[in-house]
Formats: C-alpha cells, sequence, structure tokens
C-alpha cells in the first residue's frame, strides 16, 4: 500500500530531545506536529485496510462485522502550536496514548474475527501511572512518559507490517507464514 514509509516511519525520542535541548524547545513543535500528523494517517490507512479486508470478504460471501467507529482525527498544526501554553503537552501525551489503546483494541477485534487462531501483540501503556509520575515530578515525568509513547507508535508500527502483509496473504489465497 503507498504511503507505508510516511505513516510508519520510526522516530528516535533521543535525536528529538537532544534537538530539542539543542534549540531550547523549538524543535517540540516539529515534533509534536509529526507525532500527532503520524497518528492520522496511520488510523486512516488502518480503516482503509478494514474496508478493503471487508470489501474481499463480501465478494468472497462473507460478511465481516464492522467495528467499534473510527477515532476522530486531531488537527496536528493546533496540537503542535498549543504546546507554547505548557499544559497542552500533557493533554496530548494522554491523547496520544489512549488513542492507540482504543485503536489496538477496535482492531484486535476486527482481527480476531479474521483470523481468531492468531496471537496479535498490543501495546500497554499504563497512563494513570505516567499520569501520576508526571505529577508527582512536577510535570517532569512528561518526558518519559512522550519516550514511552513513541516506542509504543513504533512498537505499534512495526506490528502493524507484519499483520498488513498477513491481510494481504489472505486476500491472495496463501496460507499465513511467520516472516523471518
Amino acid at each position: 500500500m503507498a504511503g507505508r514509509t510516511e505513516t510508519d516511519r520510526t522516530i528516535w525520542f533521543s535525536m528529538w530531545f537532544l534537538v530539542a535541548i539543542a534549540t531550547f524547545g523549538l524543535a517540540f513543535f516539529p515534533m509534536f506536529y509529526q507525532l500527532v500528523e503520524r497518528r492520522n494517517k496511520h488510523f486512516l490507512r488502518q480503516q482503509e485496510l478494514e474496508n478493503r479486508v471487508k470489501t474481499y470478504f463480501r465478494k468472497e460471501g462473507k460478511e465481516l462485522q464492522p467495528t467499534a467507529s473510527s477515532l476522530p482525527e486531531r488537527n496536528a498544526k493546533l496540537w503542535a502550536v498549543s504546546i507554547i501554553l505548557i499544559l497542552p503537552v500533557f493533554v496530548i501525551a494522554y491523547f496520544l496514548s489512549k488513542d492507540l489503546l482504543l485503536h489496538e483494541k477496535n482492531q484486535q477485534a476486527f482481527l480476531t474475527r479474521l483470523t481468531p487462531d492468531r496471537g496479535y501483540v498490543r501495546q500497554n501503556i499504563e497512563i494513570e501511572k505516567y499520569a501520576l509520575v508526571t505529577v508527582a515530578t512536577l510535570g517532569a515525568g512528561v518526558i518519559y512518559w512522550l519516550y514511552k509513547i513513541i516506542n509504543m507508535y513504533n512498537s505499534h508500527f512495526k506490528e502493524e507490517r507484519r499483520i498488513e502483509a498477513e491481510m494481504i496473504r489472505l486476500m491472495e489465497g496463501k496460507s499465513y507464514v511467520e516472516p523471518v
């Protein structure tokens, strides 16, 4: 599918954090923009993949039940600019975490109906724990939370590549073979 490298490109938190220090925080604006934009594009791609799979199975005479509604698109520019007020950083961290967990829950429900015998790796981030650490450290914990969010999305995208390859093989009528 087109757009794979754009949406699922690995982001390195350490690089962004060092550049942010070197630019006195200015690099956080494009970092947050990229995080939210990447989230939006990935969720849209996932919805398109699900629609393709549903269409394929409908043609095969099988009807797949729809998953829960897709998550709302976030305005990446507005969210990135809003971090100048500081407080939105915490809100963005919360929504990026929560949205991925909801996305994966919906995705797993869809995939379990499609291939119930397969195991899918879901991300686990304890939002309450990171929020508490952030409050206890007077906001400094959000840096670690962002680190975890970036790694969580990177892991999700890696798993997504495996799932997408499996879906394509399934639609082509080939048996699934675990990639090496």
